[in-house]
């Protein structure tokens, strides 16, 4: 069974399939997966979606790592560059390993080889560029770029001033990859951020061809506001790719809540969980998977293009071909509703 849908990437001109691949454990994010292992996870991406397979990839993750397992990857699975389409978030830059550990996101990637630096503005995502296609081996090219993190980035200003000088360097690091854009070296430009409110901040000056959400649209939160921004960037033919719509596995059992700890107890602690518990009895009530309600949902609008998975379960990612292929029954939203689970005037499901 494959992902045979499609849709319009907004007017990129790229057709995309209902899910896009996460590739942060082939960078051995908290743990080092064998060669061999990563390659299974790489022919399954192809086993489950029609051509082209669409993948989301960062020079952060590995220190580069996970880009050279890509390279090496699709070539040894001789993959045609015309069956896959490469989204790179760039803003980080690979360094020789000084230190006994990798100095970025301590304890986060497992036995890696080298260090990282940010580097934003004209020049530094220049760099990111270039060396994101070494890495790659030269076979496939990064087709979509983005800026990383830029929310993080402006979240670490010291006062006003720096947060100004920091926002002109990510508008720098934008221009750069437009000029890209009108070279022919990439086919669109976008956004990933954890604030869908910068993605927001940042529209008013720079021309997004896509955006990519997260945290942010999921069964959990979809406040109005958010949705007549994804509204306006659909009237303006910005594509949008949902991701984390598990709030960093939160909604599915998980301990964390958008991959950080949260006392129960807290004032948001206790909004969060008595959330869970009322959708998990409403999920069982009505014989649906927990995760499966969530996909559906972060899939809903039809603004949204594709959804963002990230799995190093060759199982999982069948599962979830397996649940897009599926429909879950309107008394199922009807009931989520009606006990204030999800908002009552979410026109989509």
């Amino acid at each position: 069974m494959k992902l045979t849908s499609k849709k319009a990437l907004g007017i990129t001109g790229l057709q995309v399939p209902q899910v896009v691949y996460g590739t942060s454990y082939l960078g051995n994010l908290y743990r080092a997966l064998p060669y061999e292992h990563k390659l299974a996870l790489m022919r399954k991406w192809f086993e489950c979606t029609e051509k082209p397979v669409v993948i989301d990839t960062a020079g952060k993750y590995g220190a580069g790592l996970a880009l050279e397992v890509i390279g090496r990857g699709l070539a040894d699975l001789r993959v045609d560059p015309q069956d896959i389409i490469i989204s790179n978030k760039l803003g980080w830059y690979r360094v020789p390993l000084e230190t006994r550990e990798p100095t970025f996101e301590p304890g986060a990637w497992a036995g890696i080889q080298h260090d990282c630096i940010q580097m934003f503005g004209y020049e530094g995502i220049m760099k990111c560029f270039e060396q994101g296609n070494e890495l790659l081996g030269g076979t496939c090219r990064a087709n979509l770029v983005s800026v990383h993190d830029p929310d993080e980035y402006l979240l670490a200003a010291a006062d006003p001033a720096d947060r100004n000088r920091r926002f002109l360097e990510i508008l720098e690091s934008y221009r750069a990859l437009f000029d890209l854009k009108q070279e022919g070296k990439v086919k669109a430009v976008g956004i990933g951020s954890k604030s869908w409110r910068i993605i927001r901040e940042l529209y008013e000056h720079v021309p997004f061809d896509w955006v990519m959400l997260a945290n942010s649209f999921t069964i959990f939160s979809h406040p109005e506001e958010l949705l007549r921004f994804m509204d306006q960037l659909a009237e303006n033919g910005v594509g949008i790719i949902n991701s984390a719509v598990f709030h960093g596995g939160f909604l599915t059992g998980g301990e964390k809540f958008d991959y950080r700890d949260v006392d129960a107890g807290s004032d948001e602690g206790r909004i969060i969980f008595a959330w869970r518990a009322a959708f998990n009895e409403l999920c069982a009530a009505h014989k649906v998977v927990p995760g499966d309600a969530c996909l559906h949902f972060g899939l809903s609008h039809p603004a949204v293009a594709a959804i963002a998975l990230n799995t190093s379960s060759p199982e999982k990612m069948a599962r979830n071909v397996e649940t897009l292929n599926r429909t879950i029954p309107a008394p199922f939203w009807k009931a989520l509703k009606e006990a204030g689970v999800i908002d009552a005037g979410y026109r989509y499901v």
